[in-house]
């Protein structure tokens, strides 16, 4: 008879539930708002649905090793069949789910799903899409039945049917789920996460049970987190940090994962339930302090003046109070009035009132966007990590919070630089492979163990990270001037009017600059002074928008003086682009990361017309619809030229 799951030690994701279904059975697990109401899942809830899935699957014929992929958004019975599959020694490979047909059809040829789980209709076309490339596919499983009816296909099936047989199987085989937990080890694949493939194609990161719960125990015991936390799930769960932030850690801890009921109630969500453990990359914070500047545009004379006045005294003093430092009791009772009348009831619109901890990571987040919410009072802090490390390298501690690091060392970390500037990572969170790639691995970690990340950093004199920028990203001018483009493009996305900006100057006599403005917030202000525009282009196209732009880029300009080794990365030049950059169209990734190289060939007209000299250019471009229609964006694009300062802070040129 084999060891059963609850006398073994809690080392693999199933035993840790099987483990809270027994201690904290009644207490609520996973939470979802349907139709404006909360649906609550407890603990034995979860269990008992895990099981039907997992019972179901093996009678579908699910062996061992399989992989099994999941789309849609976040749903807690998309976490359970995560579970399920885990349970039976599978391997869930969650996809994005606003992935387009042809991207997901790499996954799933690489993967050899034969077993596909999505949320609903939309996610199903994209399968029928390509089913003719699919020859192994033998079963999809649909949760949402809205718009189902009509779909005959013998192999689509309601998740709900695989739930009856599985009930049906378990009281014929009731000892088959602990018999499949007791025979998972630490040391299996956990999941397995595809990288967004900014350089070339994913790749699939194969990731144990160990090392997500090496990288969630450390985590949970960094920050003293219990199981009386509630966190919002809305990040992708194809993204490592949902897995570590939602899944992992809530496997660890046992506390309430709650799914938004779409996209668009997210902000909604968030202030009902209020969670005191909240995750979100650099983009969500920017977007957040956009809709920010936005509402206080539309405010009164008297109210833009005390959120003005109040904001000076949080960037003062408010970093510094809530480390609990030293701070002249004049400053301390000006920012006790700011909370009163500004800094509380901003968080309360933001959803954040009750967090005690805050993280980011995915991309380096501005000092100067970080700075304003601890101001504020939230404990924002950011992290380092990576897909292959289950994001997990360093952690910042409390009271030692630095706006230009990542933080030192997480718990079981270790960290060394290369004697060419890369980041080199060990630890049990490490990744086992790349799926099917011993290529790729023996490329990515070296003889001694080592991880190589790819990314350029150094240890300051207290021990914390600082991260340069990606190593192949950092370049030099013609004159020898370091370039890090993702510095100087995080400190133009601290301004609400800017989305995303893109920087070149490698090898080049200087630094020029694409960047997308934020509709939402640019159109506010063009609106409030009676700019009337049709749509993107011709918002992005106005003489005024470039004069509001202008401003902000000479405003970096000013800062990356003080810079040292990047105050000659000023920009020179620069250009709106006339339309967004999207991951439809190959632009970014689905993380929104920028693919530079990409970006550099597509635009080359108007990288050429940056660094000839030209005031203006036409450009061309072919676009993506949602409903998958083609189309072209033509424009005469404007070049303008900025200050630069020199050494003496005085304008150069």
């Amino acid at each position: 008879m084999p060891e059963t799951a609850s006398s073994q030690a809690l080392d693999t994701f199933p035993r840790l539930l099987l483990n809270h279904a027994r201690v904290r059975g009644d207490k609520p697990a996973m939470r979802e708002k349907d139709l404006g109401i909360w649906q609550c899942w407890t603990w034995q809830d979860v269990a008992d649905e895990v099981r039907a899935l997992a019972c179901g699957l093996a009678e579908m014929g699910f062996k061992r090793g399989e992989n099994v992929a999941i789309v849609g958004d976040n749903r807690p019975r998309m976490y359970m069949m995560m579970s399920a599959v885990q349970c039976l020694g599978g391997v869930p490979v969650p996809l994005y789910q606003d992935a387009v047909a042809n991207e997901m059809l790499f996954v799933l040829v690489d993967a050899e799903i034969r077993f596909l789980f999505v949320e609903d209709q939309e996610q199903v076309d994209k399968v029928l899409e390509l089913q003719a490339q699919l020859p192994q596919l033998r079963h999809l499983f649909y949760d949402d039945p809205h718009g189902m009816r009509h779909y005959t296909q013998p192999f689509i099936h309601d998740v709900r049917e695989l739930m009856e047989m599985g009930r049906i199987h378990n009281r014929n085989h009731p000892d088959l789920l602990i018999r499949k937990v007791a025979a998972g080890n630490a040391d299996d694949v956990s999941v397995m996460l595809y990288t967004s493939g900014t350089t070339g194609k994913p790749k699939g990161v194969c990731l144990t049970h160990n090392a997500f719960i090496s990288a969630a125990r450390g985590g949970v015991d960094f920050d003293r987190l219990t199981a009386d936390e509630n966190i919002l799930s809305y990040l992708p769960m194809a993204w490592v940090g949902d897995h570590l932030f939602s899944f992992a850690q809530a496997m660890m801890t046992g506390f309430t994962i709650n799914c938004p009921e779409s996209a668009e109630t997210v902000m909604n969500d968030l202030r009902e339930i209020g969670p005191t453990y909240y995750f979100a990359p650099p983009r969500v914070f920017e977007n957040l302090l956009t809709q920010v500047m936005i509402r206080m545009e539309d405010a009164s004379a008297i109210k833009q003046k005390m959120f003005h006045f109040f904001m000076a005294v949080a960037r003062r003093c408010g970093a510094e109070i809530l480390d609990g430092k030293a701070v002249a009791l004049a400053d301390r009772l000006l920012y006790a009035l700011g909370n009163f009348f500004v800094f509380g009831p901003l968080k309360n619109v933001l959803g954040l009132s009750r967090v005690r901890v805050a993280y980011t990571a995915g991309a380096a987040i501005g000092p100067d966007l970080f700075r304003f919410y601890r101001s504020i009072g939230i404990n924002l802090k950011q992290l380092y990590g990576q897909t292959e490390t289950c994001a997990y390298v360093c952690l910042q501690p409390d009271g030692e919070i630095k706006f230009d690091s990542v933080g030192k060392p997480a718990p079981g970390v270790e960290v060394k630089i290369a004697d060419n500037g890369e980041i080199l990572v060990k630890g049990p969170m490490l990744l086992r492979e790349y799926y099917k790639r011993p290529d790729a691995t023996a490329e990515a970690i070296n003889a001694d163990g080592y991880f190589m990340t790819g990314d350029a950093g150094l240890f300051d004199d207290e021990g914390h990270l600082k991260i340069i920028d990606r190593a192949k990203d950092v370049g030099k001018l013609v004159n020898g001037a370091m370039f890090a483009p993702n510095f100087i493009e995080n400190k133009l996305k601290f301004f609400p009017f800017v989305k995303e900006a893109v920087a070149f100057g490698d090898g080049r006599e200087m630094v020029c600059a694409f960047i997308n403005i934020d509709i939402g917030a640019v159109g506010n202000w063009a609106e409030r002074r009676g700019i009337a525009y049709s749509g993107y282009t011709d918002l992005a196209a106005k003489a005024e928008v470039y004069g509001l732009i202008q401003e902000s880029i000479e405003q970096v300009n000013s800062e990356l003086l003080g810079e040292g080794v990047l105050a000659d990365s000023q920009i020179h030049r620069f250009l709106i682009l006339h339309k967004e950059l999207d991951p439809d169209d190959d632009e970014l990734t689905r993380t929104r990361k920028v693919r530079r190289g990409f970006v550099a060939e597509k635009y080359a007209v108007l990288i050429d017309a940056l660094y000839s000299g030209r005031d203006s250019q036409f450009i061309e471009t072919a676009v993506k619809f949602e409903d998958g229609r083609q189309g072209k964006v033509a424009a005469d694009l404007a070049i303008r030229n900025l200050k630069v300062f020199g050494a003496a802070g005085r304008e150069a040129s």
